[in-house]
């Protein structure tokens, strides 16, 4: 397998290098994403395939269902360096239909260390529980409380000090909550998107 993993790695170099000679000389030179991007661990949703982005378009971060601890020095530490190094001004929280961390969250099971992971979407469907009860079924139920937790994402990433003092000292950073379809590939915008309009005011209210 991994010398399989080694020949596809050769092949692809090959062929990229005879596309456009100076690619990998440019990527080695400077990372310049234009984005960061906080997904889920799920090999189905690598970040810059969906997206149709080439390498070096997009920073990103990955844990099991995309959620966002205020204690994960992982996140903050991609988040800061994105922030302040990279100079990102787009950040995307993407989640994913289907996703097997939710249905987790939702299961009367054991799963180990994945149980105290995934907390904070228990919580949300605590909190939704009346609005999650109106989907049809299990399913839908599951693909609703996936959107929820998008939505909650952004909005731990804004009260982040982090996002907190870019936005205090003026800098346009945009957060928008993405989620994607396993089903279709398509990804869909969840019209949470939030910017420096938005901190400043609250901070005038």
């Amino acid at each position: 397998m991994l010398n399989d993993l080694l020949e596809r790695n050769i092949a692809w170099s090959e062929a990229r290098n005879n596309d456009d000679r100076g690619y990998f000389a440019r990527l080695a030179a400077q990372q310049r994403p234009e984005f960061f991007w906080i997904g889920c661990s799920d090999s189905r949703v690598p970040a810059n395939v969906v997206a149709g982005l080439d390498p070096g378009e997009v920073f990103v971060h990955r844990n099991v269902a995309n959620v966002v601890h205020s204690s994960d020095m992982n996140l903050l530490s991609a988040l800061e360096f994105a922030v302040e190094a990279l100079k990102v001004r787009e950040i995307i929280i993407c989640g994913h239909y289907g996703c097997g961390g939710v249905k987790a969250a939702t299961e009367d099971l054991p799963h180990g260390l994945a149980d105290h992971w995934l907390e904070p979407i228990r919580r949300l469907a605590r909190a939704y529980a009346v609005d999650l009860a109106q989907e049809p079924d299990e399913e839908a139920r599951r693909d609703r409380l996936s959107e929820l937790n998008v939505v909650e994402g952004v909005r731990r990433v804004c009260e982040t000090p982090i996002m907190q003092r870019a936005w205090r000292r003026g800098v346009d950073i945009r957060l928008h909550g993405l989620i994607y379809g396993l089903k279709d590939g398509r990804l869909r915008d969840l019209d949470c998107t939030v910017g420096p309009g938005h901190f400043q005011r609250e901070v005038a209210e």
